[in-house]
C-alpha cells in the first residue's frame, strides 16, 4: 500500500493488470482507452479508494481546471440565472470558477488592467456585457479562450437570444389585439458602454409594419429597475392621451409600470395592457404577459461551449437561442375610448 495508507496510481495499475499510462489515460477520461479497459482500471481505482489528485492531473495536462467568469450584476436574476447554468455544467466537469464582479465602470477599468496578471485560467467567460476595443486587446493577452453569453458583440464563441425578435414578438403580440396607441420603456444600464439596441429596434419596426406613426412622447428611456418602471409609467399617465399598452424592456420594469397603474386606480389589462420580456420568476406569481428567454439554458450551452473549446471540440461559434410569447392576464384588446369630441 502507498505511504500514509494512500493508495497510488501504481497499485490501482497493478489491480488492472495494465500499465501507469493506461492506468492514468483512463482515470482522466483520455481518450485511447478501450471501454472495458477504463471499466477496469475504473473498478480497481474504487476498490482500493484511490482517489486522483486534482493538481497532479492538471499539472500533466497543462491546465489548471479553472475558468474565470466576468460579470456586471450578482443580485439580478438574469446575471445570476446565467451564472447557475454556467457553473453547474463546468462543475459536472471538475472545474472551478473563479467569479469577478465588475459591478461599476470603475471596477471594469480595474479589472481589465490587472487581467494579464491574474492567475493563471484555461478559460474567460464574459456573462452579458459587450466587450470593447480596449478590454478585447487586454483579453488577447492571456491567450486563453473567450466566451460570451447573454449578448455579446465581439467576435468571440458565444451563446444569446436575438433580441429584435424578442421585441417584435412582444410587439407584435400588442398590434395584433387591436392596440394602435402602444408605448415603450427602453431602459438602459449607465455601467453598460452599448446598450443593446435590438428591443427598441422593433418597436419601431413592429410600428412601421401595422402603418402605425411613431409617437416620440410614447417613448419613455429610463435606467433598468422596477422603481425606474414606476416612474417612467407616471410620465406616461400624464400625456393628454396616454397609451392603451406598454411594451417594456424587461419584466421588472414592466412589473414597476403595473404599480403605477394600480395606484392610478386603472385595470390591467381593461385600461391599459402591459408587456414585458424575459419571463422573470415573477411574471408567472403575476400573471405578467411576456417573451420568455431560457436564462438558465444559455448558461448551460455556454458551459458546453467552454468544456467543448478546452477538449479542441470543432464548436459552433454563435448560438441563437429561441424566444417564445408567454400570454397571461395583463395584455387584451384596447378598450373603446370615448370620442373627445361629442363627449361619448
Amino acid at each position: 500500500m502507498g505511504s500514509d495508507n494512500h493508495p497510488t496510481m501504481a497499485e490501482v495499475a497493478t489491480l488492472a493488470g495494465v500499465s501507469m499510462a493506461t492506468a492514468s489515460r483512463a482515470l482522466s477520461n483520455a481518450p485511447g482507452v478501450a471501454p472495458d479497459t477504463r471499466q477496469r482500471v475504473l473498478a480497481a481505482a474504487q476498490q482500493l479508494s484511490y482517489v486522483v489528485s486534482p493538481e497532479a492531473s492538471r499539472l500533466a495536462t497543462g491546465t489548471t481546471g479553472r475558468v474565470a467568469v466576468v460579470v456586471p450584476h450578482i443580485s439580478r436574476w438574469f446575471f445570476a440565472s446565467l451564472l447557475e447554468g454556467l457553473e453547474a455544467v463546468l462543475r459536472e466537469a471538475d472545474m472551478d470558477v473563479l467569479l469577478y464582479h465588475v459591478g461599476d465602470l470603475h471596477d471594469r477599468r480595474d479589472f481589465f488592467e490587472r487581467l494579464p496578471a491574474r492567475r493563471k485560467v484555461d478559460a474567460v467567460v464574459v456573462l452579458a456585457f459587450p466587450v470593447d476595443e480596449e478590454e478585447q486587446r487586454r483579453l488577447a493577452l492571456m491567450g486563453v479562450a473567450i466566451i460570451a453569453a447573454g449578448g455579446q458583440h465581439a467576435s468571440y464563441p458565444y451563446v444569446c437570444i436575438d433580441d429584435f425578435a424578442a421585441g417584435r414578438q412582444a410587439m407584435d403580440h400588442l398590434t395584433f389585439l387591436g392596440h394602435r396607441r402602444i408605448a415603450m420603456i427602453e431602459t438602459y444600464d449607465p455601467d453598460q458602454p452599448v446598450p443593446p439596441a435590438g428591443r427598441s429596434q422593433a418597436y419601431f419596426a413592429a410600428l412601421a409594419d401595422a402603418g402605425i406613426e411613431a409617437d416620440p412622447e410614447l417613448v419613455e428611456t429610463t435606467r433598468w429597475g422596477g422603481a425606474e418602471g414606476a416612474a417612467a409609467m407616471d410620465r406616461l399617465l400624464s400625456l393628454r392621451e396616454p397609451p392603451t399598452a406598454v411594451y417594456a424592456h424587461s419584466d421588472e420594469v414592466a412589473l414597476g409600470a403595473m404599480r403605477s397603474l394600480r395606484r392610478a386606480g386603472l385595470a390591467v389589462p381593461g385600461d391599459i395592457s402591459v408587456i414585458g420580456i424575459d419571463d422573470h420568476p415573477l411574471a408567472e406569481l403575476t400573471d405578467l404577459t411576456t417573451v420568455h428567454q431560457p436564462a438558465l439554458g444559455q448558461g448551460e450551452i455556454a458551459g458546453q461551449i467552454v468544456l467543448s473549446t478546452l477538449r479542441g471540440d470543432e464548436i459552433k461559434r454563435a448560438v441563437t437561442v429561441p424566444t417564445k410569447l408567454v400570454i397571461r392576464g395583463t395584455t387584451g384588446p384596447p378598450r373603446p375610448r370615448p370620442d373627445r369630441a361629442s363627449g361619448r
